[in-house]
This record gives structure tokens, sequence and C-alpha cells, in this order.
């Protein structure tokens, strides 16, 4: 999920310029503003069963806008909305949605509700143990670092980090296309089922001129022009987390994540909820309400694609993946946001292990999020459907069709439609990310979740495919002091040193 800091105007795409406009051109920052977010926030009430016609009449009687399509800023500037825009949003935090029952956001709520939470008899001893003790085939660290099994862990991690970035970079080029145009461009060259990075070689002028790849990523994630793993914020946020064990260990607050945030993230490389949460630590909110002040974007699919290191670290511990994942969350999400945060964090976490396949991992991330939310919904019947149709074509229309109406970069389609790729592909690497990639909505997010799990499944980062790996150079491009050009193998020794202490 990418997007730029500001728009001076608006393209055809959704896009715009960076933040260094002249003074002739003012800077339209991008999802912070209160008169673009009331789209948003109206959305997320009619989601969750608020009622919000009302407000939603007054805002509209005044010429406010709906919730731009696909870019974080309204086509056409309306700073004169901007005290009702506020006084809006808060009335509609103040409503009460019925849903609130069944989609807690503490995690000890979070755990009542989910009946099937999942336990490690061997794991909760060692943690229990803070004097090196432990159950046997572990180990444990008394200060930082944590508890998990070394066989092969390393390769693992290698190949997780190499999985990530091959299947944030097949989704870059078509973030934000409709399926329409994804299937299309990919046609074009004899690419679908997806199993190659896209390319713009063979495509019709035509085809291209209706549905252009999107324009910051093209020059960089298109077959012929991959050169390393350029900047993304679906990488970026794993270096940070894997930053945040490294300083403050496996008992991090959430205060410790907004901290790090403020000292190493710059503001112009964060999106929807993080950037509203930034916004409000600027502000001198205090976490966790960063979350839910002023945030439509709080059941996005943010803190999602921050989870896979808390997974990474707690190898067969999915129950400890997930409430790490949690105390990650709540700086920026709610409810359906956290889950999603927890659904991948576990299900990481239980292909970590190197003892359980893709079903048993998806069971076990789900069996962390409570059953009766939307998310768990979701994830069901994407598991279901791809279950049932041979096809993936057909699991992904149906996807759509049922999920549609959320926004591309919401939590709940974009799990269903993680969840069903991954069960869909049934473990095999390119299957997997390309599955993931060719649904639609969030790709980039998607295609990197999927390879973060397939590769574990791998095992290896000699058995993933070079046609993949091989592009990448063994290099990472990033804005996240001193990680900037790393290499793939480097990060998987740190992040192992983080899950395995001797």
């Amino acid at each position: 999920m990418t997007t730029p800091l500001g728009e001076a105007a608006p393209s055809g795409n959704g896009t715009g310029t960076p933040a260094c406009s002249s003074a002739a051109t003012p800077v339209r920052l991008t999802w912070v503003q209160p008169e673009d977010l009331v789209g948003h926030e109206l959305r997320q009430a009619a989601e969750d069963g608020r009622d919000a016609g009302a407000l939603a009449a007054r805002w509209y009687a005044a010429g406010g806008p709906p919730a731009p399509s696909a870019a974080g800023a309204s086509p056409t500037p309306r700073p004169d909305l901007r005290p009702l825009a506020e006084t809006i949003l808060d009335a509609l935090s103040e409503l009460p949605s019925p849903l609130a029952p069944l989609e807690p956001t503490s995690l000890p709520a979070i755990i009542a509700a989910c009946p099937t939470w999942p336990s490690n008899p061997a794991h909760e001893a060692a943690r229990r143990q803070g004097d090196g003790g432990g159950a046997p085939g572990l180990v444990r660290d008394s200060g930082r670092g944590g508890v998990g099994g070394s066989d092969g862990l390393l390769e693992r991690l290698h190949a997780a980090w190499l999985g990530r970035a091959a299947g944030c970079l097949l989704g870059k080029p078509v973030e934000k296309l409709p399926l329409t145009a994804i299937r299309a461009l990919a046609r074009a060259t004899g690419n679908w089922p997806l199993r190659d990075w896209f390319t713009a070689r063979g495509v019709p002028a035509s085809l291209l001129a209706s549905h252009p790849w999107n324009r910051r990523s093209a020059a960089t994630s298109l077959a012929e022009n991959i050169d390393g793993m350029p900047e993304d914020d679906d990488l970026n946020y794993p270096l940070l987390n894997l930053l945040l064990l490294r300083r403050h260990g496996r008992d991090f607050t959430t205060a410790d994540v907004a901290r790090l945030w403020l000292d190493e993230l710059p503001a112009g490389r964060t999106f929807t909820a993080e950037r509203i949460a930034y916004r409000n630590l600027l502000d001198g909110v205090e976490p966790p309400h960063t979350a839910s002040r002023r945030n439509p974007f709080r059941e996005w699919i943010g803190a999602q694609i921050r989870a896979d290191v808390h997974g990474w670290t707690h190898p067969g511990d999915p129950a400890g993946a997930a409430r790490q994942a949690h105390r990650d969350a709540v700086l920026t999400h709610t409810s359906n946001g956290v889950y999603g945060a927890m659904f991948v964090a576990a299900t990481v976490a239980t292909a970590a292990s190197g003892t359980a396949d893709v079903h048993t991992s998806l069971a076990a991330g789900l069996a962390t999020v409570p059953p009766g939310s939307r998310l768990a919904r979701a994830v069901r019947t994407g598991i279901e459907t791809a279950r049932t149709h041979p096809d993936f074509d057909t699991v992904v229309d149906r996807l759509h069709a049922e999920l549609g109406g959320y926004h591309w970069v919401h939590a709940v389609p974009n799990a269903a439609l993680l969840a069903a790729a991954l069960t869909h592909a049934d473990g095999d690497f390119t299957r997997s990310i390309g599955a993931a990639v060719s649904g639609g909505w969030d790709t980039d997010s998607n295609g990197a979740t999927a390879g973060s799990v397939a590769g574990l499944l791998a095992g290896h980062p000699d058995r993933l495919p070079e046609s993949w790996t091989s592009p990448l150079k063994n290099r990472l491009s990033t804005s996240v002091p001193s990680f900037d050009g790393i290499g793939f193998d480097a990060l998987a020794a740190l992040t192992h040193s983080e899950a395995v202490r001797p």
C-alpha cells in the first residue's frame, strides 16, 4: 500500500506530486484533512452499523464530497468545509455501533471471544521461566529475545524475507488498478494465471493508455526495470519492527512503537491510519487513542502489513505472535484492523514452525480472531470459496461480489483474499503470490504477506524459483535508517537473533 505524501493537483490514477511543491501550488496533504475524511467515516459507519443518516445529510447538504475512491484527497479542495468536517467527525465517533460486542479491541476481550484461542504449553512454560529454563527443544533468553525452535529457522526466515519482497514487487505496478485491468494487462503478454513479473513489452499501446501502470512503481517493478528491491511501506514496517525488537525486546509497549516511529519513520512514508496516528501523536494524543481520534482508516490494512516480524520471531507460538501484534496494531487500528494483524502474525508464526502446512497455519491465525467479527466471517468465506472452486478467477469474482463494497485498502476483503489465495495455492510459492496479486485490491500488500507465508513453507531460499529471487539482487532500498541496501540474508540473521537466543 503506497501513496504519495501530498497532491499539488489530482491526476488520473489518484496519485500526485510529492510534498515539495512551490508556494504558488499549495500542497494537498493526503489522508489527514478533515474534509477528506468525512466520506470515509460515513462509509465506516455504514459498515459497522452506526446510524449516521442525519449527519450524512448535513454533510452533503453543505456540499461535502463523498470519500475519494482511490486517492487520499478529494479532487477539489474544500478548506471552507473544515470546521464542519471536524464537528461531524467528532459526532460520528459518538454514535454507538451494534457490532461492538462482537468486535472488541482490548486483548482480554479478544481472547475471551475466541473459543479456540491457540495455546502452546511448551511456549507458555518457557515464558513463565525467566531464569533460562524452559521446555525441551526450546531456548529462552531472560533479557531480549525469546522462544523458538532453532532447527532450520534461519533458512526459513531467509526464504520469508525474499518471499515477502518478491510478492510485494509483483503487486506494485498494478496497485490501485481494477480487477479487469489487471487481468487484461497480464493476458496481453500471456501471463495468466500470473506466473511471472508484469511487463510492458508486448502490451498494446491502447491498453496501456486505458489502464496505465501505477505511476510511482512502474519504473522499478516491471520486469524490464527491476534492479533490486525498491522501497515500499510493506518492507519498511517489517524493518521498523525488527528495529523495535532490537531496541526494546519482546516486552515493548505501544508507546515504544510510537516513540520509534517519531524517531525513525519519516512522516511522508506513512499512509492512511498510520498517518492519522502520526498526526495524533504530534497533537499530543496518547496511544491507544491515536487509533480512534478522527481516524476513519482504523480498520484498513496498515496494521496487517506490519505483522510478519511478530510471527517470524514466535515460531510455533501463534498466541505469542498475536499478542505482540496487538501491542503494535492498537497504535493505529481498532477491531477488524487489529484482527488483520493478529491473524497474519499467528498464521506466520505457525508456518515458521517448520512443521505445519498452509491450512494448519491459516486455522491457527483464524483462531486468534473473534469468530463473530466481520474479518473472521470474510476469512472463512475466502477459505471455503477457494476449497470449493478449482478456478481461482471464479474465487476472486465471488469475493469481489460479496466484499466489493469495502474500500480496496480495508482489512476485511484483503484478509479474505489472502486466505483464499494461500488456500488455493496449497503451499506452492508461485501460485501463492500470483493468486494474491491477481485478486486485485491491495495487490502489493497481499502479495507480500502471501510471499512471506509461502517462503516459510518452502523452508529454504534455494527452494524459491530463481526467477523471483534473482532480480532482487539481495538488496533492499529503504528510508529506514541503517537498513538501506541491506541484503535479505543479513535481515534473516537479524530476525533470527530476535527469535532464538542461545
